[in-house]
């Protein structure tokens, strides 16, 4: 542990802890983290009874060297994109804990369970409305993804 900045000591203790107990269906490529504190692959496995059972995906951390009190950019990864109205096809996400709600206080643990409740809540698999111009616009910083609502009575 000698040698390891904040960052790193606190993702040492939250790998360790992912791994004794991980979330159901969520499992840290350890060898991989291990290498590298600061970029995690994670498997997810779409929960049962829902629209993504059966289904895998891959998500990639990649942490800075200001996590905690910075977010980690978080994004699905791989040839398994989910389609659902929050995950752009490039594998982007909108979800707030990611962006302007995020806490020091929340962990990759956290992360991981949002996500799994977010596809699991998900009533109709489908690509956010603005998909297509977002994916060709902004595809540089997954922390900048944003939800935007589109009201027609304007």
């Amino acid at each position: 542990m000698a040698g390891l900045s904040p960052s790193e000591r606190r993702l040492q203790k939250e790998l360790m802890s992912l791994m004794k107990e991980p979330p159901p269906g969520v499992e840290v490529d350890f060898d991989l983290a291990e290498q590298n504190l600061l970029h995690w692959i994670i498997n997810m496995e779409g929960a049962a009874g829902t629209l993504y059972e059966g289904e895998r995906f891959q998500l990639q951390f990649k942490f800075s060297n200001k996590y905690p009190f910075d977010s980690p950019e978080v994004t699905f990864v791989g040839n398994n994109i989910p389609v659902h109205p929050h995950i752009y096809s490039n594998g982007h996400i909108c979800l707030s804990i990611l962006t302007d709600d995020w806490s020091p206080a929340l962990s990759v643990q956290s992360v991981c369970l949002s996500i799994v409740s977010m596809l699991s809540s998900c009533k109709e698999k489908q690509r956010p409305p603005d998909n297509a111009f977002y994916v060709k616009t902004c595809n540089k910083n997954p922390k900048k993804t944003k939800w935007w609502y589109h009201d027609d009575s304007v």
